[in-house]
């Protein structure tokens, strides 16, 4: 495992200190590959942080760094009341809240039932714990996720 890339210890820093400081308590998770590479997939690029949080703390987040609220590209797989983004950080933040994701069975919302706070430079980070991370990233179904979520079971077993 290589260490991660100090833009991104940066952001992440930056999101947690600013979730202290205002708060807001445990009402947000970061998922994707922000959250892969802190649990150890840090070969992978992460080209932005995803944020899963509920609408008063998004809407927090998003006052506290400048963010602004964006069109969604595609709702064909994925969809949320509320989709933000901060390009305020070294890494830019995508803040999102009511996500759902398109399955075989139709909408289906994407909430994490595990949290674990990880270390990131003087700071921590809530994830999912990894074994819900490949669940999801499995669910994702992309080619990318499918990937992702194999390398992730690698480092769980």
């Amino acid at each position: 495992m290589t260490a991660l890339p100090r833009p991104l210890i940066q952001s992440l820093e930056m999101l947690a200190a600013t979730a202290e400081a205002l708060e807001l308590g445990q009402d947000w998770i970061v998922f994707g590959g922000a959250a892969m590479a802190v649990s150890g997939l840090s070969d992978w690029p992460v080209p932005d942080i995803d944020v899963l949080a509920s609408r008063d703390v998004a809407e927090d987040l998003i006052e506290a760094f400048g963010g602004r609220i964006v069109a969604p590209k595609d709702q064909v797989q994925f969809r949320s009341a509320l989709l933000a983004r901060i390009d305020t950080t070294p890494v830019p933040i995508e803040i999102m809240v009511g996500l759902e994701v398109m399955t075989d069975d139709g909408w289906r919302p994407v909430r994490f039932h595990t949290r674990q706070d990880r270390a990131v430079g003087e700071r921590f980070v809530p994830t999912a714990q990894v074994s819900e991370q490949a669940q999801m990233a499995r669910r994702f179904g992309r080619p990318k996720d499918i990937l992702r979520a194999d390398a992730l079971e690698k480092l769980s077993a």
